[in-house]
C-alpha cells in the first residue's frame, strides 16, 4: 500500500475524512494523495485538512492515481466519469461511495477498463467511528478487497457484503445516525421535561447512547442481555421500557430502517444523472 497513489473525485467532507484516515494511520503520505472538485471552497478545505494537492481537472486525478474514490453525488456521477474519458484503464481501482449507484451502472459508465468496488460509509467516518460496508465489482480482486477493507478500517469498522445487501446497509448504518440523533434529542427533551438544564440533559443523553453502544461492542453480549442487566424487577427501567413498548418504539425503528432501505432501492433503479 505504501506505493499506492490515491485520488478523490469530489473533495467534500467524506473524501476529506477518508484522506485523513489514510494519513493518520500511516497508509499514505500527502504526496500520494490528490483530489479534484468543481467547487474551489471544497478543494481549499481538503487541502487545508490534508496538506495534499488539489485540482479542478478530473483527468489529472486519473493520471496521478492508482486507487480513485468517487465521492460525488449520484446525479453527478455520469459527468464526473465523463471527465476522465480515455484516462481510465485496468490499472485503476475505482471505489464508489455514491449511495444508490449500482455496480452495473458504474460499469456501463466506465466500460470494461477499471476494477470496481462499491462502498457504503456513514457520517461518523468524519471522526474515525464509521460503520461501512463494501462489495467487490467487475474485475476487482481479493487484494483490492483487502485494500479497501484496510482503508475503511482507518475511519471506523468495515464489513464486506454482497451488493444486494448494500441497500439494507444504507437503511441501517447509512441512515442510522439520523435515527440515533433523533433518539438523543428525545432523551434530552425528556430530561429537560423532568427538570434538568438543557446542556446537562444533552450531555447525559449523548454519553448514555455512546456508552451503551461501546458496551455492546466491547462485551459481545446481545443487547437484550445487557438490557436485562439494567432492568431490575419492578424498577424504574422496566417502567420506562414498558412506556417504549406501549408507544411502539421498537416497531418504529424497524420501520425506519425498512423505509430507508426501500428508498435506496428506488434510487438505485435510476440511471446516474437522472433526477430522483
Amino acid at each position: 500500500m505504501a506505493e499506492t497513489r490515491f485520488g478523490f473525485i469530489g473533495a467534500g467532507r467524506m473524501a476529506t475524512a477518508l484522506a485523513r484516515g489514510l494519513l493518520d494511520r500511516g497508509l499514505a503520505v500527502r504526496e500520494q494523495i490528490v483530489a479534484s472538485d468543481a467547487l474551489p471552497a471544497a478543494a481549499e478545505q481538503f487541502a487545508r485538512a490534508t496538506g495534499a494537492s488539489t485540482t479542478t481537472d478530473n483527468q489529472q486525478v486519473a493520471a496521478r492515481s492508482d486507487c480513485i474514490f468517487l465521492a460525488v453525488k449520484p446525479q453527478q456521477m455520469a459527468a464526473a466519469l465523463g471527465g476522465m474519458a480515455g484516462r481510465l484503464s485496468q490499472q485503476h481501482l475505482l471505489v464508489s461511495v455514491a449511495a444508490g449507484v449500482p455496480l452495473a451502472a458504474l460499469a456501463r459508465l466506465v466500460g470494461g477498463g477499471p476494477r470496481l468496488v462499491r462502498v457504503m460509509p456513514n457520517t461518523p467516518c468524519l471522526i474515525g467511528q464509521g460503520a461501512s460496508a463494501y462489495c467487490l465489482g467487475p474485475g476487482a480482486t481479493a487484494a483490492d478487497g483487502e485494500l479497501v477493507g484496510r482503508l475503511l478500517a482507518a475511519v471506523g469498522r468495515a464489513v464486506e457484503v454482497e451488493e444486494k445487501l448494500l441497500d439494507a446497509v444504507t437503511g441501517l448504518s447509512g441512515s442510522g445516525p439520523a435515527f440515533v440523533y433523533l433518539m438523543i434529542e428525545a432523551l434530552s427533551d425528556g430530561g429537560v421535561r423532568m427538570g434538568l438544564p438543557r446542556d446537562i440533559a444533552l450531555t447525559l443523553a449523548a454519553q448514555t447512547v455512546r456508552g451503551a453502544a461501546e458496551l455492546v461492542i466491547a462485551s459481545g453480549d446481545h443487547p437484550a442481555v445487557l438490557k436485562d442487566q439494567v432492568a431490575s424487577p419492578g424498577g424504574t427501567t422496566l417502567a420506562g421500557l414498558y412506556a417504549l413498548e406501549t408507544a411502539g418504539v421498537r416497531g418504529a425503528l424497524m420501520a425506519a430502517v425498512e423505509a430507508a432501505t426501500l428508498r435506496s432501492i428506488e434510487l438505485g433503479s435510476l440511471e446516474p444523472g437522472k433526477p430522483a
